[in-house]
């Protein structure tokens, strides 16, 4: 008799569930996916226990026939896919055939579906019918899920805690909801609103609606395009930031999905805006003609291939950093203040708590004053495009009259120093405090960076040479990258098998520091992994520049804080020093004001 055999398909079901279905969110996704695929307008999601208990999903789309909705439940059976080219023009979310038939097999189902001319009802439990009977005529589809994995204990036991399991649901709808501004979202848990957008097709209110006013006031509008794609969405102000990618959503011709690759690129493109474990709040929309991607990579349908990522990465990278140019980036200190138990708290957390109870009118108001300010809050950001600066590293060649309009900050007049480390500033706008080693840090890397990319070999001769040691394991990896040194101007010879002395040096190098920097170069070098001739730079400049500034707790006299002042105003970007730790806060005239009560 023959060992092998075709598989039963519930059991076949359950297997292919695995993948599909993972978690309660799992299910949510693919259901409101479907409703997406099926034009509808309004999709509504209840939970009950998380989920874990009860999913219901209802929505307003073109429904089915009965011919059509028991035929869903069959594997691989699509109205999506019709031959196999159609697999490199996808433009609808699912396309598979595997959801409903996998959650079927690991739940227990009732489908209420009508076209608007017959309705139909059919419960199935376990992957197996149990009833298909007329139903009511309302046009679309309600399915509820209810008792998932019951009869898969062992997945059951890997669900997390009803709060883990609703973070995650709330996540993916917070996100679907931004992907499609023109469906109204409402997801509830246990009776309770968690989400309710209007579906307005406006995004910046979806944004408002899931992060509060806080973040959307510092939302910064994104539209770029080339031959092959087309960018477009919200990207958030680096004071803005998130310890996890998880605020940075992908929408692929309305697709949400995870990339790493694009990710990595957003996060690049804030380099020295924010520090490299710091994560931008962005909502980015991507339109490429389908044949370019390929989505059919895994079941979850979560990842994306590009056929062209080079040019993405080019038109990502450009529009970001062309956007965050334009602003003036200096945070405000004051803090909005809550009370909770009588105990007053900071309040730093701009992400919607799970449970928080949903006042539409108030949100609704909150955003239409925020509509309101907008014209002036653009306005108030915009500047003039700066030129290059003429500034340079030189202690004798220190540009004293920075002209206004090629600065992205005002002229800040120094009034003195607090804790040897804090410069107090004044102009108009109002007081300025900047972070003397921080800001001297920006100066000096903005300077590297210039040497660095654009070497001109001007060399200084060592009166005594350094000599320098390595590991056998290090030196080989060095000897692989003496090049490097080289092109930036270093003149060493061997001296034995495991040591270099270097004769001459690049001009740049801190003075007095040489020996040191030379240290943290070269172990740049030996660190990298797979080297990035563009990040070594950066790597480079930000490790010497740092060096090379003062330090906190180092006393400098107004005349020093006024030069340091100019410095800083015709940097490039001014606002953070290269670890993306901010150089400059302010209060305003409005704000310090507010706080002695002379403005109520």
């Amino acid at each position: 008799m023959s060992k092998i055999q075709v598989m039963d398909e519930v059991l076949a079901n359950k297997i292919a569930a695995g993948e599909v279905v993972e978690r309660c969110m799992n299910v949510v996704k693919e259901l409101v996916e479907n409703a997406i695929d099926a034009k509808s307008t309004e999709i509504i999601i209840d939970l009950v226990d998380s989920g874990v208990k009860e999913i219901k999903i209802t929505d307003n789309g073109i429904g089915m026939d009965k011919e059509d909705a028991v035929l869903a439940f069959s594997r691989h059976a699509t109205s999506k896919l019709k031959r196999i080219d159609d697999l490199f023009h996808i433009d609808s979310l699912g396309f598979r055939g595997e959801a409903l038939p996998s959650i079927a097999s690991v739940s227990d189902i009732l489908l209420k579906t009508s076209d608007g001319e017959t309705g139909t009802e059919i419960h199935i439990s376990g992957g197996k019918v149990l009833s298909i009977e007329p139903g009511e005529l309302r046009r679309g589809t309600s399915i509820l899920v209810r008792d998932l994995f019951y009869n898969t204990p062992v997945r059951l036991k890997y669900l997390k805690n009803l709060y883990t399991e609703l973070s995650y649901i709330s996540e993916y709808v917070n996100k679907m909801a931004l992907s499609f501004p023109n469906i109204k979202f409402v997801l509830t848990n246990n009776g309770k609103t968690l989400l309710n957008t209007d579906g307005s097709n406006r995004l910046l209110k979806v944004i408002h609606d899931i992060y509060g006013l806080s973040v959307t006031k510092k939302m910064i509008e994104l539209h770029g395009e080339n031959d092959d794609y087309v960018i477009s969405g919200y990207i958030s102000y680096p004071e803005i930031q998130k310890s996890t990618k998880n605020a940075i959503i992908l929408l692929v011709n309305g697709r949400y999905i995870k990339n790493n690759e694009i990710n990595r690129i957003i996060a690049d493109s804030y380099h020295t805006y924010m520090p490299p474990d710091k994560y931008p709040i962005v909502v980015l929309k991507i339109d490429v003609d389908p044949i370019l991607i390929d989505v059919n990579v895994h079941p979850t349908k979560m990842d994306i291939k590009f056929s062209k990522m080079d040019t993405l990465k080019e038109i990502l990278n450009k529009t970001i950093v062309a956007e965050l140019e334009k602003l003036t980036l200096i945070p405000d200190a004051s803090l909005e203040t809550v009370v909770e138990n009588n105990e007053t708290k900071i309040s730093t957390n701009y992400a919607p708590k799970v449970y928080e109870e949903f006042d539409a009118a108030k949100k609704e108001e909150e955003f239409a004053s925020f509509e309101k300010m907008t014209l002036d809050f653009e306005k108030k950001n915009s500047y003039e495009v700066r030129e290059e600066s003429t500034l340079v590293f030189d202690d004798t060649k220190v540009e004293e009259n920075v002209e206004e309009e090629i600065v992205r900050i005002k002229k800040m007049y120094p009034a003195g120093l607090v804790h040897g480390t804090y410069i107090i500033a004044e102009n108009e706008d109002g007081m300025f405090i900047i972070d003397q080693h921080a800001a001297n840090e920006r100066i000096n890397y903005e300077y590297y960076l210039e040497q660095l990319s654009n070497p001109k070999k001007v060399q200084t001769d060592l009166l005594i040479p350094i000599t320098l040691e390595f590991p056998t394991e290090e030196y080989l990896i060095l000897k692989q990258n003496f090049h490097l040194l080289e092109d930036m101007g270093f003149v060493f010879e061997e001296f034995g098998f495991q040591t270099i002395v270097i004769r001459t040096i690049p001009i740049w190098l801190p003075k007095g520091n040489e020996e040191r920097a030379i240290q943290k170069i070269i172990e740049i070098v030996i660190d990298k992994e797979s080297f990035d001739m563009k990040r070594f730079v950066h790597m480079v400049a930000a490790t010497v520049a740092c060096k090379a500034s003062i330090k906190a707790n180092d006393h400098i006299e107004k005349e020093d804080m006024e030069v340091l002042l100019e410095r800083l105003r015709a940097c490039k970007n001014p606002f953070t020093c290269p670890h993306g730790r901010p150089t400059i806060i302010t209060y305003s005239k409005y704000d310090l004001e507010k706080l002695f009560k002379r403005s109520m």
